[in-house]
């Protein structure tokens, strides 16, 4: 079984040993055979299309592993990039090695590689996280785990929630944190912005343009703290106030009588359990 990544825009991404491996095996399983056949068709790619997706992953995977088993040679391709990373496959992948089956991956594009060697941060340790939640509370949660994360961080995001991530990048991780965007990577309306958080977010909220495609962020990781950052006066402030009110407004009201950011402060009180 080959695992056969295909461009992400550019059509000329594809390698030479991609269209070789789709022309010779003898079905290709694709997340979405419209847009498969489009690709096929631009390299004339004749073979035959064979359906996975979210839906019906589970069921098409005994399918496919059958007829592996009987001897036919399958590659898998997403709508773009490589396949599995966040997208369908993964259970065929894992039961093809429990049927002894061999799998091939091939190299080639991924939206999250591509970005992050254009980012200008660090990439010699990075941590993918795929698509932030959705909804707002699950997001702004997701980014506070990410806040004390000092590898370099990759994620993806739709374009019409950007400007709201943006903000909640800003609120929990500060405005001067550095990060990239990058929109329809290898596409001709390609951009790529690198900054600090109040640097993008001031060009992306005047720029309509950003309300469109498909969106990459990257963000530089946590810088190592200094040990000790909390005073013991700063301590015995919040525990005594964390005895009379919430522990939001104790937060809130310690970081005003000791000039802390109150985003700093939550963050080395709560996810270290300082008090």
């Amino acid at each position: 079984m080959y695992i056969v990544p295909t461009p992400i825009g550019n059509l000329e991404d594809i390698t030479h040993r991609s269209i070789h491996v789709l022309k010779q095996v003898d079905y290709i399983i694709a997340e979405s055979i419209k847009h498969t056949s489009i690709l096929l068709k631009h390299f004339s790619i004749v073979n035959k299309l064979l359906p996975l997706n979210i839906i019906n992953e589970k069921q098409k995977t005994k399918k496919y592993i059958h007829m592996l088993n009987q001897g036919n040679n399958l590659a898998i391709v997403s709508k773009a990039g490589t396949p599995i990373i966040n997208d369908p496959g993964y259970l065929l992948v894992k039961n093809a090695y429990k049927n002894n089956i061999r799998v091939v991956p091939l190299p080639g594009a991924c939206a999250a590689i591509t970005a992050l060697s254009a980012s200008g941060l660090q990439a010699n340790q990075f941590c993918y996280e795929g698509f932030l939640p959705k909804k707002k509370i699950l997001c702004e949660k997701k980014i506070y785990s990410l806040f004390r994360e000092k590898r370099t961080i990759i994620t993806y995001e739709s374009s019409k929630r950007l400007l709201n991530t943006i903000k909640i990048i800003k609120k929990v991780m500060g405005k001067e944190r550095k990060i990239t965007i990058a929109k329809e990577v290898t596409k001709r309306w390609e951009n790529i912005q690198s900054g600090t958080i109040e640097q993008i977010f001031n060009i992306i909220k005047h720029d309509e343009t950003w309300r469109k495609g498909e969106i990459t962020i990257v963000i530089d990781g946590a810088k190592r703290e200094k040990k000790n950052i909390l005073s013991l006066k700063t301590l015995k402030i919040f525990n005594l106030l964390k005895k009379e009110t919430t522990l939001t407004t104790a937060i809130k009201i310690t970081a005003k009588i000791c000039g802390f950011s109150k985003n700093i402060l939550y963050n080395t009180i709560v996810t270290k359990n300082i008090s």
